[in-house]
């Protein structure tokens, strides 16, 4: 088949499944086109199955804002046209599916049909997306795609709570590589290098934004290196990372934090860690957190949004209410204090991780795929 997947190129949850999707349909054979604005952040193009199209928006003193909506969709159209596309996955409904919609217009105006496959993550239907001024244009364009599937079972109740939708929703949760997140046999050496041998390794990895409770994260830490010995791992950008820097400094535990910013070497840093912390006010699906899991680290999360359908309560880890610091601080001591119960939900959260193997996963998206495809013939 061939592919185009549209997505943003940052270090967000949704191009980074978009990017990991688009990665294993190259190796299945199928030609896989990325059509965005800047080469995404997971992508290596030394697959010949895999092509790039950079969507340029020219700058005109007119336009106080430039219109790349416009210049997404005309890209589309041509990139279609040259390279022969079948179907189209548009990954967060702003403004893809948008974008999306006024491609197969312009195609189907040349004779041209083009099936539309829109994915929801998360913030793009419960925060941008539910904002008046988006909300008609968002509740459109998933009526108008062919198929619409979300990440969790969680979001897509959430989508028809918010939204008249009337298309059917499938569920296709995130999925994680997991023969790429095996341990590294030397990491006990480069561990080293962040912690002493007796000091649990406590990680957090997110965008820094309020949705993400930052400051609840540094709480829990502190809560937790009162009675255990520990480092936290900050990896990550955004507005709420200053706030963190002040709270460590203000609790003077800044010798116990480091502050990676974004990396490229997340697998890694997990690799190394004992305790994963997802404190945050909604997640549609918790990707950090099974990313974490498929390298068989225990998770202490909220229960909002999707996180109860990743992460198991006693199993994989803990669930707290949102904002339950002492909860969540508890629960992780409880976890680092003895060894043996360390151990065993290391091995938990491994052996969940396996049921979102992209090996299970990636035969729902083909079977999508083939059925759109099959729908215009």
């Amino acid at each position: 088949m061939k592919i185009a997947i549209v997505c943003y190129p940052t270090f967000g949850g949704s191009g980074v499944v978009a990017t990991e999707l688009g990665l294993e349909l190259a190796r299945r054979g199928h030609e896989v086109h990325f059509i965005t604005y800047s080469q995404p952040v997971r992508l290596a193009l030394l697959n010949p199955n895999i092509h790039y199209h950079e969507v340029h928006v020219p700058e005109y003193p007119l336009f106080h804002y430039q219109p790349y909506e416009l210049a997404l969709s005309s890209k589309l159209v041509d990139m279609v046209k040259l390279h022969k596309i079948e179907v189209l996955h548009v990954h967060y409904a702003i403004p893809h599916a948008y974008a999306g919609y006024m491609a197969k217009q312009m195609l189907k105006s040349e004779g041209i049909k083009l099936p539309m496959i829109t994915t929801l993550h998360g913030t793009d239907i419960t925060l941008v997306g539910n904002h008046p001024f988006y909300k008609p244009a968002v509740t459109f364009s998933i009526n108008k795609s062919d198929y619409v599937t979300s990440v969790s079972q969680s979001l897509k109740e959430e989508t028809y709570r918010l939204f008249d939708v009337k298309k059917e929703i499938e569920v296709i949760p995130n999925f994680i590589e997991i023969d790429k997140n095996k341990i590294d046999e030397n990491s006990s050496c480069h561990r080293s290098l962040m912690a002493t041998q007796d000091q649990k390794i406590i990680t957090h990895i997110s965008n820094f934004r309020k949705v993400k409770r930052i400051p609840d994260v540094i709480k829990i830490f502190n809560e937790i290196q009162k009675q255990i010995p520990s480092k936290l791992m900050m990896v990550g950008e955004g507005p709420e990372r200053e706030i963190a820097e002040r709270m460590c400094d203000d609790l003077k535990i800044n010798d116990k934090v480091i502050f990676f910013g974004n990396s490229n070497e997340i697998d890694k840093i997990l690799s190394y860690s004992d305790l994963f912390l997802l404190p945050s006010e909604t997640e549609s699906f918790g990707l950090a957190a099974l990313e974490a899991m498929a390298c068989g680290v225990p998770v202490i999360s909220s229960n909002s949004g999707g996180l109860p359908e990743v992460n198991k309560q006693g199993y994989s880890g803990y669930l707290s209410d949102v904002g339950d610091v002492e909860d969540m601080a508890q629960h992780a001591i409880s976890i680092l204090s003895d060894d043996a119960e360390l151990l065993k939900f290391k091995k938990n959260a491994l052996a969940l991780a396996k049921e979102f193997d992209i090996l299970k996963i990636m035969p729902l998206y083909e079977n999508l795929y083939l059925r759109a495809i099959e729908k215009y013939k």
